[in-house]
């Protein structure tokens, strides 16, 4: 039987900032959660990145419990850090145009972040990783946090916002990564006028370029949007997608090339992405 100790992850406050005080590699709890595996794995990939915001009042240092929260603790490279609105009395990402995106989406749970008082940041980054424990690890301590105090968690790269019950729906009661669930699939018109962009947030958690596929007609959109579920799949469990590799999809048109593009500045993606595009003139 595990001890007390080994069964929780200590919290040490420095300073401003919150760590996680146990390493993973040395609790022997690490060992007793279920691997989430990336069965289409292939090296050479980004770094997957993660930034969420957990909004409330964490007045006392919560016991994270391993087993409980299904978290071997702060994966290496993830930061996690407390802000209070003594240090900054307008929290990250509640103005301008995120926070306007957060109050259209949920205007009841922007107004419960509005009056949080503070909020802990995880962000970070983990080099090509061959499996998905950092995610899973991530979502226990991100669940326990908004059981010890949250109110509500921001997924920035998602543009998106949750609720207590919403997250462990969506996020922590699966015992397998709700891939679908942490990439965001957009459509907007072409400023042509020639069809629909469709495109992702969020491929970036995963190491991997988002999708954006352009000029798409109304006749394929059904379509574009079951390619970009395959290929948002296929990438969060570790596929690369080649350069060039050519499209074979019997509801697609002939033709289509995947060309990657873009870079991590930009402001569409924060990411590199695939780009598709689409016959013009059909």
């Amino acid at each position: 039987m595990l001890s007390r100790s080994s069964a929780l992850v200590c919290i040490a406050v420095i300073g401003l900032s919150l760590f996680l005080g146990c390493k993973r590699e040395s609790s022997p709890v690490a060992s007793n959660l279920k691997s989430w595996d990336r069965d289409r794995f292939q090296p050479g990939g980004g770094n997957a990145m993660v930034f969420y915001v957990v909004y409330g009042a964490f007045t006392n240092e919560p016991a994270v419990s391993a087993t409980k929260c299904r978290t071997a603790g702060l994966p290496n490279g993830i930061e996690l850090r407390k802000l209070t609105r003594t240090q900054q009395p307008i929290l990250p990402f509640t103005d301008g145009d995120f926070g306007k995106l957060l109050h259209k989406d949920k205007p009841s749970l922007f107004e419960r972040i509005e009056y949080a008082s503070e909020c802990l940041t995880i962000q970070g980054q983990i080099a090509d990783p061959k499996d998905l424990n950092y995610l899973r690890d991530i979502i226990g301590l991100v669940t326990c946090f908004m059981d010890n105090g949250g109110v509500a968690v921001a997924d920035v790269q998602q543009f998106k916002s949750y609720d207590a019950a919403e997250w462990r729906h969506d996020f922590f009661e699966p015992e397998r990564p709700r891939i679908h669930r942490h990439v965001s699939i957009l459509f907007s018109q072409e400023v042509s006028g020639s069809g629909r962009w469709f495109h992702t947030r969020g491929m970036r958690k995963f190491g991997r370029p988002d999708l954006s596929l352009r000029n798409v007609p109304n006749q394929n959109e059904k379509g574009a949007i079951e390619l970009c579920n395959r290929f948002i799949e296929l990438q969060a469990l570790g596929a690369r997608i080649p350069e060039g590799e050519v499209v074979r999809m019997a509801s697609l048109p002939d033709g289509l090339v995947c060309r990657h593009k873009g870079s991590l500045d930009d402001p569409d993606f924060n990411n590199v992405h695939v780009e598709i595009q689409f016959p013009t003139g059909r």
